[in-house]
């Protein structure tokens, strides 16, 4: 990527990879997408760093694991993609209806333009009310065709010769599933005897009562949403190109987490660790970022190097730099973790994928126990070392072989005995 090379980070709340068709999906919910993977880089084993926003994004935007990336609020910090980008001199702008990652919470930061879609963002109990009165109203988000008219607008303010960085955050996707229009009845017969507000619910709160018939109303309705989001995607791909931006224009589609459906007994998205939530779809267009499928695993942590060209001191490593799947086959292992809320306030679940292997675990702090779901030959001590090792001795990533001593010191903190 040369200096100076536009970059628009493309977004999606709660798209599970499975569900597009350029992943193997039997429904055609993503032609557009289809047709940027198969032009340019496709990443079809990317993992996000969590499985829910206020963990995923925060590490997506500054390259950093969720610990580092916000404090015990959820605030940011840490500099971001903006934050690096602005300091070359490029405009930053972003849009979106998510409150999680809003000026309540220290988004805006580093952006020229932050539009999070709440009047009162900037106060934390008010950009929730607004929330919940979105909720009672039935307007649970800004739709796609809201974020790419502002987006647009934006980039159409700015001088001709100043590059930009944009991150566009869809929220169509996530629940409750209403598709719009025809796109209700695009997959299924339309559900209209459902509410699907009121079924959503139900899922989350009591996922023993939904039937089966339920189960696929919730799906077709989903794959619907898809189907809708993925036809904005490609207008606003298409308003790129016919003002000149689409060929000079690093672009990189991914999404912080994916959606349960009932698979482990949970609907929505939890914090839990299944790959029906952390693993996400991951495209990369641009000028010479050439085509090529990678079939090793990666994380939704290099967003940040890829958006920089390489240049960072984190833990990811730049997606247009991966010419041969060897270099990230057969040593890569990546890694994601969610801390639990409420009840499970010291509950820390991590996992990590490898070319061969995975593992879940689930760390109870004040109780020292362990509990872990081990695939392959992979040992529970094997892993917690290369988490400890990829971290660092200041929670970073490191080239130099760790001591003993401070690898045993990380191996105690994520409560491993």
């Amino acid at each position: 990527m040369t200096a100076g090379t536009n970059v628009v980070l493309l977004t999606v709340d709660a798209l599970r990879a499975d569900h597009l068709s350029c992943q193997g999906y039997g429904r055609e919910t993503t032609p557009t997408l289809d047709r940027l993977a198969a032009d340019n880089l496709h990443f079809r084993e990317a993992y996000s760093v969590s499985s829910h926003t206020r963990e995923a994004v925060p590490a997506l935007l500054t390259g950093r694991f969720p610990d580092e990336a916000v404090d015990d609020t959820y605030r940011l910090d840490a500099p971001t993609i903006a934050t690096r980008l602005g300091d070359r001199g490029y405009a930053t702008g972003a849009f979106h209806s998510n409150p999680f990652v809003s000026r309540a919470y220290g988004f805006e930061d580093g952006f020229d333009e932050f539009d999070d879609d709440l009047s009162m963002g900037q106060y934390r109990v008010v950009a929730l009310a607004q929330r919940l009165w979105d909720k009672l109203r039935d307007r649970h988000y800004a739709r796609a065709p809201e974020i790419n008219s502002r987006s647009l607008s934006w980039i159409d303010s700015l001088s001709e010769d100043q590059p930009f960085f944009l991150w566009n955050h869809y929220m169509d996707v996530h629940g409750p599933y209403q598709p719009p229009g025809d796109y209700r009845s695009q997959f299924g017969d339309g559900h209209w005897d459902v509410d699907p507000q009121s079924l959503y619910k139900r899922a989350i709160d009591d996922p023993g009562s939904i039937t089966d018939t339920e189960r696929q109303a919730l799906i077709d309705l989903y794959d619907g949403e898809i189907r809708y989001t993925d036809y904005h995607l490609c207008q606003f791909l298409d308003e790129l190109e016919r003002r000149g931006l689409y060929e000079g224009t690093l672009i990189i589609v991914t999404a912080d987490h994916g959606d349960a459906f009932g698979e482990h007994g949970y609907y929505e998205h939890p914090r839990r660790l299944h790959e029906e939530l952390t693993k996400v779809p991951l495209i990369v267009a641009g000028p010479e970022t050439g085509n090529a499928k990678h079939s090793g695993p990666v994380s939704t942590l290099d967003v940040l190097p890829t958006c920089l060209d390489g240049e960072t001191d984190e833990w990811g490593v730049s997606l247009t730099r991966i010419t041969d799947d060897e270099e990230i086959d057969g040593s890569r292992t990546v890694f994601a973790s969610a801390t639990g809320e409420g009840n499970e306030t010291h509950l820390q679940r991590f996992a990590c994928w490898t070319n061969v292997d995975h593992c879940r675990l689930t760390l109870n702090r004040t109780e020292s126990t362990v509990q872990s779901t081990v695939g392959g030959s992979t040992s529970l001590k094997q892993v917690l070392r290369k988490f400890a090792l990829a971290r660092g001795s200041d929670g970073r990533q490191t080239g130099n072989s760790e001591s003993d001593a401070i690898v045993e010191d990380r191996l105690e903190a994520l409560g491993y005995r």
